[in-house]
């Protein structure tokens, strides 16, 4: 919510595709989300800038390899800083811009989805990832669907990232946001 509210017209793009392919007669549902592309390109591009776990699961090098031009110890523990790897400017154009469409399906998009790791990549990747990838779509979805949001002063949302495991936002998110036509429906 933070991006969306720090870049309008995203979320403008965002109600659109939900108004045009699930209307605003009925709530987003888990079945609609493949009908949604633009809604999985922002959570993309979100998690691609803020990973939930900056670090990934350590690893132990299985044999001598080489990484980067570093040879690798064998039993080795190897820390992937998914963080970093997300905002390289040698991988990325703009990497610390919120550019949901980098995401849109074209050619590039299959060399995306190895450069975006938020929850890992192969047999050690989080065994939850399609789990939260529904439930983040169904959530903004039904957010985006539900209220009219607003920053509460013309400022752009803090972004700075805290401390921590998880690395949480400084400043909470503060919002401003009335029930839209479906909310009033809803809950009513």
């Amino acid at each position: 919510m933070s991006n969306l509210l720090n870049n309008p017209q995203v979320l403008v793009k965002a109600r659109a595709e939900l108004d045009k392919h699930i209307g605003q007669e009925k709530l987003v549902e888990e079945a609609d989300l493949a009908k949604l592309p633009y809604l999985q390109c922002i959570i993309s591009e979100t998690l691609r800038l803020y990973p939930a776990a900056p670090l990934l699961v350590p690893h132990s090098a299985s044999e001598i390899c080489s990484i980067g031009g570093y040879e690798i110890p064998k039993d080795a523990i190897l820390m992937v800083n998914a963080w970093a790897i997300q905002r390289d400017p040698t991988l990325w154009d703009d990497p610390t811009s919120f550019k949901p469409e980098r995401f849109k399906q074209g050619k590039e998009t299959s060399d995306l989805i190895y450069k975006l790791m938020p929850f890992g990549l192969g047999r050690r990747a989080c065994p939850g990832m399609v789990l939260a990838q529904h439930v983040l779509g169904s959530t903004l979805g039904a957010l985006i669907q539900c209220f009219d949001w607003e920053r509460v002063s013309e400022k752009p949302i803090d972004m700075t990232e805290g401390q921590g495991l998880t690395m949480p936002k400084v400043e909470p998110l503060e919002a401003m946001c009335k029930a839209s036509q479906l909310g009033k429906k809803l809950f009513a």
